[in-house]
């Protein structure tokens, strides 16, 4: 689907100095990000400063995976190829996502700006689209008994209460002297643990949580690392044994293990495999995120604009395919699961989310996802 609205929306500007060093708090668009404080004094003559190409190019190629992902769920059934395209991009698309999204929560901490940032920025639109959602499954659904409820996130608004559980407890994990370990702990614990329950989808909140952990503990020259000659090298034999593999497990491995909703014995799989899956696949996301990261263009590109817009493109793009689902267009055209189909409906899904990542979409749609809401706060809230 990469900060939700501080992963998906406008981030402020990182230092023009180093154009690879982004500020901490620059978010990915979305996966909302405080606006750049306005200087005054001999400040306010300084030159504009330049956001990262490179991240906001990295937002957007995520949140296009994303969306192909989603497009290609309703038509894969009897597609062996499509499904080990979809294991593929499902086990890392979300975790690089998830992962940059803690490397602009660094410097997050429980002051007040910071709060009323992650309140509009990632809350607020929780709510606003989840109720939007709802009511699309009630009256374009056919299910008039589907409820409201903040509790039990539909669809893709998961990762908006998931990301703000994560940057809530980001100063536990700056705090702690080995936070990854300890994140991983909780995400092998939560793969064994039935009676987490669904609210708050909790059990992808916690097994998730090592990506945004490691996103914390980032640091610069680990992407500078990433994006060098040799990796993307050695990125493409990995990328050519992983399909081989993806082919090969398409028939017999469960698609819950990539979607980290359920824990090992709600799959029907014996306890002892949760806490082996949920490390494999933390080791096996962070080597596709990595040959990932290498290929993403350093320089400005045309969509490298779009970047700041995710926010958008992720939040919409499920009614689209919600919509086709509800109309049931995949049943009615099943020409759609060929392989001329699914390209039709990849190329489908990547434009759509391209136009709703688009400077129009974003202004249209800041009340929801970049709402000023001064009035709920209080002036005085930082001296307090």
């Amino acid at each position: 689907m990469f900060q939700a609205p501080s992963v998906f929306q406008r981030a402020p500007l990182p230092p023009a100095t180093r154009e690879s060093e982004p500020r901490p708090e620059q978010t990915l668009t979305a996966p909302g990000t405080p606006p750049t404080p306005v200087p005054t004094g001999p400040a306010a003559a300084a030159p504009a400063k330049k956001r990262d190409a490179y991240f906001d190019n990295v937002k957007f190629l995520a949140i296009v995976l994303v969306a192909v992902a989603h497009a290609w769920e309703p038509v894969m059934d009897g597609s062996r190829a499509t499904r080990a395209l979809y294991m593929v991009v499902y086990a890392f698309h979300m975790p690089a996502f998830i992962l940059i999204s803690g490397y602009f929560s660094r410097s997050f901490e429980m002051t007040p700006s910071k709060v009323k940032r992650l309140i509009t920025g990632v809350a607020v639109p929780y709510v606003v689209f989840e109720t939007a959602y709802s009511l699309f499954k009630r009256y374009a659904g056919g299910a008039p008994e589907q409820e409201i409820s903040l509790l039990d996130p539909m669809f893709l608004t998961w990762f908006l209460i998931a990301l703000f559980v994560w940057r809530v407890t980001t100063p536990v994990w700056k705090a702690l002297r080995h936070p990854l370990p300890v994140a991983l702990a909780i995400a092998v614990l939560a793969s064994v643990t039935p009676a987490i329950g669904d609210d708050l989808d909790l059990q992808r909140v916690l097994q998730l949580l090592p990506f945004f952990v490691l996103g914390l503990i980032l640091k610069p020259e680990h992407f500078q690392l990433v994006r060098r000659r040799e990796v993307r090298l050695l990125s493409l034999p990995l990328l050519v044994g992983t399909l081989l593999f993806a082919y090969w497990a398409a028939p017999r491995m469960q698609l819950g293990w990539f979607y980290r909703s359920n824990s090992a014995q709600e799959m029907g799989a014996p306890w002892w495999s949760g806490a082996v899956m949920s490390l494999a696949m933390f080791g096996c996301a962070l080597v596709l995120t990595a040959a990932f990261l290498a290929w993403v263009p350093r320089r400005h590109m045309w969509f490298t604009v779009l970047g700041a817009g995710t926010i958008c493109g992720y939040l919409l793009h499920g009614f689209l395919v919600k919509g086709a689902g509800y109309a049931d267009l995949f049943d009615r055209f099943e020409w759609l699961g060929s392989p001329g189909g699914l390209v039709l409906v990849s190329l489908v899904a990547a434009a759509a989310v391209t136009l709703f990542c688009t400077p129009p979409v974003r202004r249209v749609l800041r009340f929801a996802t970049e709402p000023d809401m001064n009035w709920a706060f209080r002036r005085d809230a930082a001296r307090l």
